[in-house]
């Protein structure tokens, strides 16, 4: 028997829920074929404990386990920013600023960035879902300009770009030559969102985080990876507040 589930008190730990910090957090289980342990994790906005379960495991030990974990999920969980309303009048940050939404009903409806605001009309219950929609649109604009940057510098042919609205992966690459990079990261400073799609191209090389792979990252990009990968460690979390 797995030494956690010797000391996990089974009795009332088997609700697919547990409470963290008074929040009562759904327990969310995946069984993958692969798999050679349980893994845990807090969704990046606390919305869920997620467990990937492998084929020995029994639901059951899953949810023990993650009640065994409680004093850890809750560490997790007090550290995620609190949830912010969007909406006329509040902010949001775009390319590592943050700009004001400024609303009249007589503007059109579409967003447009204007004297460091985001100005916009229409029905203001649907403010935040069509200023979420901007961000999306300018978040595909600039990944494919950053990746048609990228691309030339590695001496590749230009890749199609997609958004992604990942949980917790800001970018992924697949061997289609197709690389998809997370929306939120449009709300991160330049240096930050450039060096993840930076990464991505540099993995339609080589597709390991082998020495190769970092020598040609470390050509192509022009800034400080191990900076970008510190505001990520730090910050990266807040990028989830708004949204959600």
């Amino acid at each position: 028997m797995i030494d956690w589930l010797k000391r996990a008190d089974l009795k009332g730990a088997t609700e697919p829920e547990i409470a963290l910090n008074g929040a009562t957090v759904p327990i969310v289980l995946r069984r993958h074929k692969t798999a050679r342990r349980l893994t845990l994790r807090l969704a990046p906005d606390g919305s869920a404990v997620r467990i990937t379960l492998p084929a020995w495991a029994r639901p059951a030990e899953a949810i023990a386990f993650a009640h065994a974990r409680r004093e850890w999920l809750e560490e997790q969980h007090a550290k995620i920013p609190q949830r912010r309303s969007t909406g006329p009048g509040s902010e949001v940050l775009y390319r590592g600023e943050g700009l004001a939404i400024e609303w009249d009903a007589k503007l059109p409806r579409k967003p447009s960035l204007a004297d460091g605001a985001i100005r916009l009309g229409g029905p203001s219950d649907s403010v935040e879902k069509r200023v979420a929609r901007w961000l999306e649109t300018e978040a595909l604009r600039l990944f494919r300009q950053d990746a048609a940057d990228y691309t030339a510098a590695a001496r590749l042919e230009p890749v199609p770009v997609a958004i992604s609205r990942a949980q917790r992966r800001w970018g992924s690459c697949s061997d289609k030559e197709r690389i998809r990079i997370n929306w939120r990261l449009v709300q991160a400073p330049d240096f930050v969102r450039r060096s993840v799609v930076a990464h991505e191209v540099a993995h339609l090389v080589h597709f390991d985080h082998s020495p190769a792979f970092h020598a040609l990252l470390g050509e192509i990009y022009e800034g400080e990876i191990a900076r970008a990968d510190r505001w990520l460690k730090q910050h990266g979390r807040s990028l989830y507040a708004a949204f959600g």
